[in-house]
This record gives C-alpha cells, structure tokens and sequence, in this order.
C-alpha cells in the first residue's frame, strides 16, 4: 500500500505520524486503532535494522526462567542506569510479545516436541532467545509484519517519504515537514512518533543499514526534546572483519558463542571469556587487534560440521567471502552495532515535547543503559511500540487548525558524510578521551546549523565529553574507573549548541535563537 501523492495529503493530515518503518514503527502502527501515516524512507523493510537482527528476541518462555531473572539479567548488564520499572514492565511483556508476534504470522523455530527452540547469548543467565529460520529472526519478524502492515487498511505507507523536521508551535508538536519524490510537504499533525532508529551510519564501521542516520534524534533535538544518554553506543564484538568498511559489516551473531564458539587469536589461544558482556568482549577483541594479532571466531567444535543448519544466514555470508566456518574460524572484529543513547521517553513513549513520542533504537526507554543485554532490541521495539499504541488510543490529540508556518531548511552536507563518519569514528570509538572528543567537536560545530549528520555527531561528542568516567559502552582512556553513582547525561539542543560554542569560540556562535552560525 502506498498513500495518495503530495497534492491531496489533506486525506490524511491531522493522523498520527510514524516516522520510521522498522520493527517499532510497524508495531505502533499495528496495535493501534487510529488511522495513522507510516514514512517509510525506503521500501518497507529494506533499509531496517530490524530486518538485519540475528540472534532474535529475549523473553522469559523457558520452563525454568522467570520475567524477574530477565529483569535481573538486565539490570547487571546495564551498569546502574537502568530504570528498575521500565525494566520489570519491558521483561513481564516478553512472554505475551513472543505470543502476539506468533498470532501476527511469525514462525519461530521449535524442537521436535514442539516448544520454542531458545538459544543462550551472553550475559543472560538462562536460554530465552526465541529465533526464526536459525539466524534469521528480525527478516522473518519483518516479513510478517510488513504483510500484516499491507493488508490493513487504515495504515497509509509513504513509500520514499522521510522525516525532515518535527513543527513545534505554542509548545507542542503541530505538524511535520517531509521530503519524498524529490519535494518537501508539510503536514499537520498533532502526534508523531520517532522510530528512525540508532546512529551507527554516523561511524566507519558498523552493521548498522545506510539509512541509520540518526535523523530522528536531529529532528527531536531541533523540536527541543531532551536526549538522553548519547555517549552510550554498543560496539559488537564480532562482525565479519573481510571486505570494505563502505557497506554495512555482517554481523556474527551473540548466539554463535553462546553455541560454544570461542574467540582465538592466530596461534589458537583463547584470550577473554566469549560470554561476558558486549563491551568487554568488545574491547578485549579491539586490544588485542591494537597489539598486533589477529581475532578469529573457532565454531567448528561447537557446530561440529554442520554450522550452516544452525546458522544459515552467516554461513552463506561466510561462503561469499571465500570462508568455511566448518572447516576454519572466522576472522572477526568490532563494529558500531547499537545506539543505547536516544529522545528520553517514559514508559507510555512520550518524549519531553507535548505531542512527540518515540520507540525503537531511537528512543532511551530506561531499558538499556550504559550497555544493552543481547536480543533485547527487538523486544523493546515490539513491546515499547505497543505502549506507544495504546497511549496513542487513549490520548484526544488536537484537530490542528491549518498547515503550521516553518521555514526553508538550509541545504545540507552530504557531500561532507564521509569525513563526518571519519571524524566521529576518531573521537568516539571504543577508546575515547578528552583531547580526541574536543577535537571532533571543534572540527564539526560550524556545520549543526544545516547539517543534521553534523549536529548528532556533536552532540553525542559533548555528552561523551561531560561523561568523566568508564561505563558500560562509554570507555574514557583518561578516566577508566567507573564512578560510585550511575548518573544520567540530559542534553537539549540549546544545551549542546552552548557547550560547541564553548569549545569552539573561533569556529561558530550562539545567536539568540539557539542556532550555532558562522
């Protein structure tokens, strides 16, 4: 389904808008009952992280496993900046959201006697990762729901269409400006839900799609939103380490080691324990790759011959790179895999803007952390986006009163996304320190003013910056001990633009209006 072209958008104006087709975009629109509009920037599911998922989705459906041992799980790995309520309601709707994604179409994969195969990935104390086709969960998830999402009539999908800006009028939310088939629209709305997932597209490396941006946090932060926690970016410990850092990396999934994969270096010898959690994993690998040697991930004792049955998806990547996972290891390294960091919302989605809500990759739901648990993704999308849903339903939103004024958003740089990537990359790998962090910032504050890529790479520069301690995915070189209290980092636009213009009193100002300019 496709929705009606630019000229006759009134048919929809005044709906919901959900910006962002991944797993958390389509389950908000699904679980709702309002008509709503869909901005799908790419064929549906084609440019999704959702869709990239491997290992599959957390949930506590094992005979002996409990929502509160999920929560626990949770809470050790998210380093103190969990919120203990958003972790027990997120965990106690993992059973039922196992349920509802298999009414919606979703074949998981069972054992011979029928029950949910569950896998065990690192840092959870007990097998509870539901997987479809061996590691092929978020496309099965998004086949599904990509057809549930076609046949429903009240959904309107804006294929091409992608968030510009978010309209802020009287203090909330009164329309958004969007850009497909070459045009720019804007269109009232009084609710817009973010779900245009993490940041990873911002660095070199990464197994995140081209499309992950971080568009939506631009957008919430140029609204006023408060963003939360954006110094905290997961870097997965194994990617495919062959071919060039242009595309997206294949991941090689947590659930590989938690089959008894090992991590090795050239002369076969083990050098950290494969279960611990990503960032430790992560940086293990990343020190070891720095002193010289090369990291391989040795399955062929744990598949014992037959690696592509379990995991079909990685073995053909393998196979296309000229490997054989099960007759030689597999040469890994870390990449940029997840955002924790995003727009602070509370347990309904809202964000600190009346009339903007977010889920999914972009939004802090208090879920994560300072390092999210393995398969905990797809869970609090699907999950958060039904809250999101249902407060939808429940809330009277505004008739808006006309098409909102907003002014002409100044051409962007996207000519200069390389060197951003490349300085973001520098600044705020797994390593990070004052001097490296300072410089990004500088080098990046004469560009936030038009340039969305430059302002979130900023931001999170500035939070990473502020944050004078080691946690979770955040490792400072210069401050590598973790501080007795876990405090939060909050963030406005306003905010950061007065740090940059602090740190850069050469490069840019701060006008009255809270734009940086030359």
């Amino acid at each position: 389904m496709t929705g009606p072209g630019l000229t006759d958008a009134g048919s929809w104006a005044g709906q919901p808008v959900i910006a962002g087709a991944g797993l958390a975009g389509l389950a908000t629109a699904l679980l709702m009952d309002r008509p709503c509009v869909v901005l799908s920037p790419a064929p549906l599911a084609t440019d999704a992280a959702s869709a990239l998922a491997q290992g599959g989705i957390a949930a506590a459906i094992g005979p002996d496993d409990t929502p509160a041992l999920h929560a626990r799980d949770t809470l050790e790995a998210g380093v103190g900046l969990c919120d203990p309520v958003v972790v027990d309601a997120i965990t106690r709707a993992g059973p039922g959201a196992i349920a509802a994604l298999r009414d919606r179409g979703v074949a998981f994969d069972t054992g011979p006697d029928g029950r949910l195969d569950l896998h065990l990935e690192a840092a959870h104390s007990r097998p509870r990762i539901a997987h479809a086709h061996g590691d092929g969960t978020g496309a099965e998830i998004m086949r599904a729901l990509v057809a549930r999402t076609r046949a429903t009539p009240r959904i309107t999908v804006l294929d091409g269409a992608a968030l510009r800006r978010v309209i802020v009028r009287d203090g909330r939310v009164a329309g958004v400006r969007i850009a497909r088939a070459g045009q720019e629209l804007i269109l009232p709305t009084s609710a817009c839900v973010i779900a245009t997932g993490g940041v990873g597209a911002l660095f070199p490396t990464t197994t995140s799609p081209p499309g992950g941006l971080g568009s939506g946090l631009a957008c919430a932060a140029r609204a006023g939103a408060v963003l939360r926690d954006l110094e905290f970016v997961q870097f997965h410990p194994t990617a495919l380490a062959v071919g060039s850092d242009a595309a997206p990396r294949v991941l090689i999934s947590e659930a590989v080691r938690g089959a008894g994969a090992i991590l090795v270096d050239e002369s076969g010898a083990r050098f950290t324990d494969e279960l611990a959690p990503r960032d430790i994993v992560a940086r293990a690998i990343q020190a070891h790759l720095s002193a010289g040697h090369r990291v391989l991930l040795d399955a062929r004792a744990a598949t014992q011959g037959h690696f592509a049955r379990h995991f079909p998806a990685i073995a053909r990547a393998c196979v296309q790179h000229g490997i054989d996972p099960d007759r030689q290891p597999i040469p890994v390294r870390p990449a940029v895999h997840y955002h924790m960091g995003g727009i602070e919302t509370d347990l309904r989605g809202r964000s600190t803007v009346p009339g903007l809500w977010a889920c999914g990759e972009a939004a802090s739901t208090g879920l994560h952390g300072a390092n999210r648990l393995a398969s905990n993704s797809l869970l609090e999308a699907f999950v958060c986006g039904g809250f999101v849903a249902r407060d939808l339903d429940a809330t009277s939103l505004p008739v808006p009163d006309g098409l909102p004024d907003d002014p002409p958003i100044p051409g962007g740089g996207a000519d200069d996304l390389a060197d951003i990537r490349a300085c973001i990359g520098r600044a705020a790998g797994i390593l990070r320190d004052a001097d490296g962090l300072t410089r990004a910032i500088r080098a990046l504050a004469p560009h936030v003013a038009d340039d969305d890529h430059a302002l979130v790479g900023a931001l999170l520069c500035v939070s990473a910056l502020g944050r004078r301690e080691s946690r979770g995915g955040h490792y400072r070189s210069d401050y590598p001990d973790t501080a007795p209290q876990a405090v939060h980092t909050r963030l406005t636009m306003r905010q950061g633009l007065a740090a940059l213009a602090s740190l850069a009193p050469a490069a840019a100002s701060l006008s009255d209006n809270g734009i940086l300019v030359p």
